[in-house]
């Protein structure tokens, strides 16, 4: 047992208690007691004590859409004369190119770099949405080690598509249900079936998805109504809406994730909300790739479960969250929204996916949750309480003063040093990958 104490402890539990010189009791994979740090010593002489005096001590950062495979296109050029004018050019010149040039070392890699990013910014929680038609066969598999060498928490699924073709779907939909029907899933590996947009997906392929689904109770992780290209493509095939399409194959149930969702009706939220599925927001990537502007506020308003994602964009979760609140206080033209919703989608809707997903209490300070547990080097220059902690973390904080990341427990981050793996080695061996990727690309 050991004691993290003489921080401040923003728990964000019910009441978003914030304990001034407060103190973890951490015992094994739990938080055992939270509470005065002086009150845990004189209670536990005999447990360790870890001093995060002039810190921040909170739970680690959730991230419900990632996309780990993303990480080469970082500076990468796209050798072509003219550059993307649109999304779905965006998608046939950078993003579906860099999938079909990707091999084992390239999964690999761009996972365990993107992992230890995140884990230097103090994300504990991811949910990969991964593509890789260039070597399809085990590649979840391969993110799997990455995984598992890291100490993180994952769900992992794999892009169905039909965009390359019958050959490469079909492999598709078998990894994605070799995986379902071989993972062992536990407290720290979870998997959905991926699908990538309705546009790439014909109806056989809905039919064979919403078989596998049902055979393993399994739920799925898909883009929605992202672009125009999405919602057009509905329509033309005699549907109101994406989520209208593929509500007929029942892709909405308990559990499934909705990505984007830029060009939702009002209708389709309710589909959403009452079967159970899940919208991740992505700000920063709808806004690099000028889709629009998402829904959040009303979506949120009908009672839908709306989380916070980076879409690759960024593995830094206080980036995204500082672009939400800019943009849905931009997009209404209105200074007020974001107080309430931004900590809703990112403190509260994000820990409550995570935990259904993993089946215990993720993303809090509470006795019996999981001990996924951050510092920050931050010393707040005006009082800190229950009322205020948000717009602390929203003005005061970023990824890069994280000192400390815990995932069950185990120290994966500890002043500012990754304790888990050699960083600066993958560091080295990711750029040399890098390279022969671009040359193959």
């Amino acid at each position: 047992m050991y004691i993290i104490g003489g921080g401040t402890l923003i728990t964000h539990d019910e009441k978003n208690r914030v304990i001034k010189d407060g103190g973890l009791l951490i015992d094994g994979e739990r938080i055992k007691e939270l509470g005065k740090t002086r009150e845990l010593k004189k209670k536990y002489p005999d447990a360790v004590f870890k001093d995060y005096s002039g810190k921040i001590i909170m739970p680690g950062m959730i991230n419900t859409h990632m996309h780990f495979y993303s990480t080469f296109a970082r500076g990468m050029d796209l050798k072509t004369d003219r550059s993307p004018r649109h999304f779905l050019e965006i998608l046939e010149k950078l993003w579906w190119r860099l999938d079909n040039s990707m091999n084992k070392d390239d999964i690999y890699y761009s996972a365990i770099y993107a992992i230890l990013c995140g884990i230097k910014q103090g994300t504990t929680t991811i949910f990969d949405h991964h593509a890789s038609y260039g070597k399809i066969g085990q590649s979840l598999s391969i993110i799997t080690d990455a995984v598992r060498e890291s100490g993180i928490r994952a769900d992992l699924a794999f892009e169905i598509s039909d965009r390359n073709g019958s050959k490469k779907s079909v492999e598709s939909l078998k990894e994605s249900e070799r995986f379902l029907k071989e993972v062992e899933k536990d407290s720290y590996l979870s998997s959905r079936i991926g699908l990538h947009a309705s546009f790439t997906l014909e109806d056989k392929t809905l039919t064979k998805v919403r078989d596998i689904a049902d055979k393993y109770n399994s739920s799925f992780h898909i883009h929605a109504a992202e672009g125009r290209a999405d919602l057009e493509d509905s329509r033309f095939r005699g549907f109101n809406g994406v989520v209208k399409r593929l509500d007929k194959y029942n892709i909405w149930r308990s559990g499934t994730i909705a990505v984007h969702g830029v060009h939702l009706q009002e209708e389709e939220m309710e589909i959403l909300k009452d079967s159970g599925s899940y919208l991740i927001h992505n700000p920063e990537s709808n806004m690099n790739n000028a889709v629009g502007l998402a829904p959040v506020k009303e979506a949120l308003e009908k009672g839908l479960i709306v989380g916070l994602g980076t879409d690759g964009y960024t593995t830094d979760m206080f980036e995204s969250l500082k672009v939400a609140d800019l943009l849905i206080k931009h997009g209404n033209s209105d200074p007020r929204p974001g107080w309430s919703e931004i900590p809703e989608m990112v403190f509260k809707n994000n820990a409550l996916i995570a935990e259904k997903t993993f089946k215990q209490k993720l993303g809090v300070l509470k006795e019996g949750a999981a001990a996924d547990v951050i510092a920050v080097n931050y010393d707040p220059p005006t009082e800190i309480n229950s009322d205020n902690s948000f717009a602390h973390i929203l003005f005061g904080i970023n990824g890069g003063m994280v000192d400390t990341t815990i995932v069950g427990g185990k120290f994966l981050m500890e002043n500012q040093e990754v304790k888990i793996l050699d960083y600066e080695k993958i560091a080295y061996e990711t750029r040399k990958q890098s390279a022969d990727f671009w040359n193959r690309f």
